[in-house]
């Protein structure tokens, strides 16, 4: 037995390994044929592939939370389409490399979204990154000082799906505005992207320094991009809200 295993783990076959004994005393106890036995053992390994796949995935999308759907409050949101969004999370729009954009106030759970699908597409084995536009951006002029600049760049196109949050908490300069439109144009059509936003597509111009650029910009984003407008209160001042009803009952009491 001991033998088998070290050969299985040589062939990196791992997920036979884990469960050969288990297997062979259900074989035996079942008396299964050999093709039945062979079966569950790959099986097995099959599905540790699949596990492990998973969590690699999973550590390089640098996710900042573990946010899922089915954890978001939709009745907080009554104007936002249900239907929409379990549609989005059939991840169609990875396969057909189309774009999703959510806009709206600080704290409506764009964010929450953005994950959500994010960890909708790592389950159908997709590979996903997460980061923020200022942090996209800081590596990559970064990245110019150490001649990284085309790894970073790969880095970024790579990915079947790239997540780009809070886009407009900064305005962009000259320079970074390059950086963005230089990732903006060369995922067109080629790579899916979720992108989150406080500001309206009126106030875009603002964001970005050239108005020829941001034009170009908003132009492939929105070419093949469902746009999903969040309007409604923030979670974290309703919280806020609470926690000081609660005192001020507290303190009544």
């Amino acid at each position: 037995m001991e033998v088998i295993k070290r050969q299985l783990r040589e062939l990196k076959l791992s997920g036979m390994a884990k469960t050969l004994e288990v297997r062979n005393e259900y074989a035996l106890s079942e008396r299964l044929s050999f093709i039945d036995f062979l079966s569950l053992l790959l099986e097995d390994e099959l599905s540790n592939r699949r596990e492990n796949g998973y969590r690699k995935r999973l550590s390089k999308a640098h996710f900042p939370a573990r946010k899922t759907l089915e954890e978001f409050n939709f009745r907080f949101q009554p104007q936002l389409n249900k239907r929409l969004i379990f549609d989005c999370a059939t991840c169609e729009f990875v396969r057909k490399r189309e774009n999703i954009l959510f806009i709206g106030p600080p704290g409506v759970g764009k964010t929450h979204l953005a994950i959500a699908l994010g960890l909708k597409a790592l389950e159908q084995g997709y590979k996903v990154l997460f980061t923020t536009v200022s942090q996209m951006i800081s590596t990559l002029i970064a990245s110019k000082a150490d001649n990284t600049y085309h790894l970073k760049m790969k880095y970024y196109l790579s990915p079947n799906l790239l997540i780009l949050d809070e886009l407009g908490f900064k305005r962009l300069n000259q320079h970074t505005v390059d950086e963005f439109y230089e990732i903006i144009s060369r995922r067109y059509e080629k790579g899916s992207m979720i992108i989150t936003s406080n500001k309206s597509f009126e106030e875009w111009g603002e964001v970005f320094w050239d108005p020829v650029l941001a034009t170009a910009i908003i132009d492939r984003i929105i070419h093949h991009c469902r746009i999903i407008v969040i309007k409604g209160e923030s979670y974290r001042m309703q919280n806020y809200k609470q926690k000081r009803a609660k005192l001020k009952n507290a303190k009544t009491n």
